[in-house]
């Protein structure tokens, strides 16, 4: 054991965190669940997430047997939804290829689908006990500053090092402690913004806080522009005062969950819906613009609500529209923004 790992389990004895949901019965399905919805999300905004999605879904089989919609009900909010697409896949295949169990080897556990390196590890390690590293953005941010790492952690030939220096830090013994505790010491004391060095437990060898470079490490992502987008989002009412919502492709932006109607800015809105659908519109109002920001780009969205005249039957028929009721509760998966429209107009 290295003398990093040595006091960094020492410090989880004392200071680490132990009463998170998935640290109570540890299995390897739920130790799943709480690592992909972590990944992009900080610990208090999963807990209510998680611990409403156990309650839905208290095993992988329970998982596999809903549908894709039902799943992103439950993810609504917390973004990146291609994981929760990868979760309701990989729930299918754990039950068809290995009879409800999670596989023990680390290439057929990355072999599944949203499952990494350092996802597959950190499964293996904190439910069976195995001896696997782990690397993910709070790991990597303790260890650029304690090696003193420079470069972009994204780039293969940094990435490749921090792999070096993650497996000779892993200790042997206490494995699932210690997964637990580095992540623990990245997510309460080594802080992107403000690390409390004062009471870190490998202070003593950390060569940033040593030259008080601490703000350097990790170094950024090198800066691109993101553009903006911008499009008219239509929300159609119909004589019941229920709104028209779409289905979106599987994949790409917002893959399978439930939208408005879109348009360009050039486009007249009007003419969309006569080609689009067949229907006149009426009493047209446009609300102010929400803006939204993706990892790499803006959107912003100019609602236009309006009225519509007579549907044409062949519109219900479809598996991809769907008159929503704001007044009656929907188990289906809303893109967040959308989400917040729709509760601006049942208020």
């Amino acid at each position: 054991m290295s003398a990093f790992s040595n006091k960094l389990l020492n410090w989880f004895q004392q200071h680490g965190r132990k009463d998170l949901p998935w640290q109570q019965q540890p299995t390897a399905y739920r130790v799943w669940i709480s690592e992909i919805m972590l990944q992009q999300t900080q610990v208090k905004t999963v807990i209510p997430y998680y611990e409403k999605f156990m309650q839905s879904f208290p095993n992988v089989q329970t998982l596999a047997e809903t549908s894709t919609d039902e799943v992103l009900h439950h993810w609504s909010g917390l973004g990146y939804y291609a994981r929760a697409r990868n979760l309701h896949k990989t729930a299918q295949l754990i039950c068809e290829q290995y009879s409800g169990e999670f596989p023990r080897e680390l290439d057929e556990m990355q072999a599944l689908p949203g499952i990494g390196r350092s996802t597959a590890g950190a499964i293996l390690s904190l439910a069976f006990k195995q001896r696997q590293t782990i690397l993910d953005g709070n790991v990597k941010r303790v260890l650029t500053r304690y090696e003193a790492i420079e470069g972009w952690p994204g780039k293969v030939g940094v990435q490749k090092m921090l792999w070096k220096v993650a497996e000779r830090h892993t200790p042997t013994d206490d494995i699932e402690c210690y997964t637990q505790a580095i992540m623990d010491l990245g997510a309460t004391l080594c802080t992107r913004s403000k690390p409390d060095c004062d009471t870190c437990p490998v202070r003593l060898e950390c060569k940033a806080n040593l030259t008080g470079r601490q703000k350097e490490f990790p170094y950024s992502k090198p800066k691109k522009v993101s553009p903006t987008k911008k499009k008219i989002f239509l929300i159609l009412r119909n004589e019941k005062n229920e709104i028209l919502l779409e289905k979106r492709p599987p994949t790409g932006i917002w893959g399978g969950l439930w939208s408005l109607p879109e348009c360009e800015h050039e486009d007249d809105p009007e003419m969309v819906c006569q080609q689009r659908y067949g229907w006149n519109i009426s009493e047209q109002e446009m609300l102010d613009i929400v803006r939204h920001t993706f990892s790499h780009f803006h959107l912003e969205i100019t609602p236009l609500v309006a009225k519509v005249g007579v549907q044409k039957a062949v519109i219900m028929e479809s598996e991809q529209t769907l008159w929503y009721n704001t007044d009656q509760v929907h188990h289906i998966g809303l893109a967040a923004p959308v989400a917040g429209l729709l509760k601006t107009l049942q208020e």
